[in-house]
């Protein structure tokens, strides 16, 4: 049985003994692990530490770092995932399963049909809880650097911000599927629309801001479909899916 994995942003160095943060503390509580159990601690600066729990109590724990390794299961491919954000748990399967495939950057976006209703409050704590499911994505899949998901943004703003990535939008007219794109791709900003598309008027904004259409195939897929199957054919084509 795999150890148990667990982030925890603060400073760790081997034969230090560390109290750990409160969200690793309540995960540990819940999975009700006992002192002397070994466990696996990230903090997102690359690589991973072996750790013993020498204390547990109902709102701390502390553990002994006992070595690190040297781990790197990040693609070769830099992704940032654009996505109109959707109604209900949605977003939160997008960002999840995004993550597990190598995602590095997420940002929500607004557009003409979103379809869900942008109160400032409200999108900050929707981003506090979507990195929190991103590091839960993290500690699942092995990943030792947690992707940033970015602050709720328009789409025009994201459209016309300067980036060195290619930019990649779907579109069942493109000339290009992912599988035929000329060249070898290593930065990658992909942009996923609404439920409803993009408007006519966002299609031409992409147009005119060098994103190049792409297709996935002939059928018309959910948002949260459409998403997971153009990152994987990504990481398939430039990345480290097989």
């Amino acid at each position: 049985m795999r150890q148990p994995r667990f982030y925890d942003p603060q400073p760790l160095a081997i034969t230090e003994t560390v109290k750990l943060g409160d969200d690793a503390t309540q995960h540990i509580r819940v999975l009700r692990l006992k002192v002397d159990s070994t466990i696996t601690l990230f903090n997102g600066q690359g690589g991973e530490f072996n750790a013993t729990l020498i204390d547990v109590q109902k709102r701390s724990c502390t553990v002994h770092i006992d070595s690190f390794t040297e781990t790197n299961n990040e693609s070769p491919l830099h992704l940032h995932l654009g996505q109109v954000i959707s109604r209900g748990d949605r977003m939160e399967f997008v960002i999840q399963k995004a993550v597990e495939l190598g995602v590095n950057e997420i940002t929500p976006l607004v557009s003409e049909r979103c379809g869900v209703k942008i109160n400032l409050e409200r999108m900050e704590k929707k981003q506090q809880q979507w990195q929190k499911i991103a590091i839960a994505a993290c500690e699942q899949s092995g990943r030792n650097v947690v992707p940033t998901i970015h602050a709720t943004q328009p789409l025009l703003d994201w459209c016309s911000a300067s980036s060195d990535a290619v930019k990649l939008t779907l579109h069942p007219r493109a000339k290009y599927s992912i599988n035929t794109l000329p060249e070898k791709l290593t930065n990658i900003s992909l942009l996923i629309g609404p439920e409803g598309g993009l408007s006519d008027q966002e299609i031409e904004l992409t147009e005119t801001l060098n994103f190049t259409e792409t297709l996935l195939g002939p059928r018309i897929l959910r948002t949260e479909t459409a998403a997971l199957t153009a990152i994987t054919a990504l990481q398939c084509r430039f990345g480290d899916l097989a």
